[in-house]
């Protein structure tokens, strides 16, 4: 029975659904990191220095790792279950829809598009940032200047105040529209809100849900550039205030995380 739930295509999609779910729930976590930044370089350099190599951070990102794997091998195996099957149509729901949508056809392709944003996101940040102090850097070369592998900070705004970096992230964003436009629809498909009245919600919801991360990161993204080229201010109003908030949610998660650690030791 559990080897049928492993094996078979509707066991596969729900594996699918929950590791889509977890991703999307990181994707909000870090749209929101990047808010932080937009009011003070402080706030976003605390939550970095709450995560950075902390053994929970560490083992949050090999768990992360291994849920994108997971999810982009089953999407390939499934895309090519489906396309024996039933030719280029990829999920059961789109044989009743009247108007396929392109994303839906296409979410192999998006997917390798969101692959290769994710290479060089991590290029640009993580490898600079997690990576760096894990190794014991002291300092990693951006641009010019050597900065501390904590100032995350520095890391981004060099990266997001130069144009070409701009376009090649806002288009990353818009192809990550695209693909969470359909995931998130077929998330909920997949654990059975399949209804015909939950079908316009659905797709309502799929909308907001990525048009709320996508467009947050976009965003973020076109403020600290229009900062670092000097057209908006810097720090945006709040920024002391959103400083002190995320120092303290960043000591208190910290002081939890610990406390844990030391009862299950």
């Amino acid at each position: 029975m559990s080897g049928s739930i492993f094996t078979s295509s509707i066991g596969k999609k729900m594996f699918m659904s929950i590791s889509g779910c977890v991703l999307v729930l990181f994707l909000t976590f870090h749209m929101c990191m990047n808010l932080a930044l937009v009011f003070a370089d402080e706030a976003y350099n605390a939550i970095c220095g709450f995560l950075g190599a902390n053994w929970y951070a560490v083992a949050a990102t090999v768990l992360l790792a291994v849920v994108v794997l997971l999810h982009f091998a089953l999407a390939i195996i499934l895309t090519i279950q489906n396309r024996r099957a039933r030719g280029s149509i990829r999920y059961r729901a789109n044989a009743h829809e009247k108007g396929v949508e392109w994303s839906s056809k296409n979410m192999l392709v998006l997917g390798f598009v969101v692959i290769i944003g994710l290479g060089l996101h991590l290029a640009h940040f993580w490898y600079k940032m997690m990576f760096a102090e894990l190794m014991g850097a002291h300092e990693v070369a951006v641009g010019a200047a050597m900065v501390a592998p904590t100032d995350g900070a520095a890391v981004v705004r060099y990266y997001f105040a130069q144009w070409p970096y701009l376009v090649l992230y806002l288009v990353w964003f818009a192809g990550l529209w695209l693909h969470l436009t359909h995931g998130v629809w077929s998330m909920m498909h997949s654990i059975g809100l399949n209804s015909k009245v939950w079908f316009k919600r659905m797709k309502c919801i799929s909308w907001i849900v990525a048009t709320l991360i996508c467009g947050g990161f976009a965003l973020c993204t076109i403020i600290l550039f229009l900062q670092g080229n000097g057209i908006l201010p810097y720090p945006l109003f709040g920024g002391a205030e959103v400083a002190t908030a995320c120092e303290a949610a960043c000591e208190a998660a910290c002081e939890a995380a610990c406390a844990v650690t030391n009862t299950a030791l």
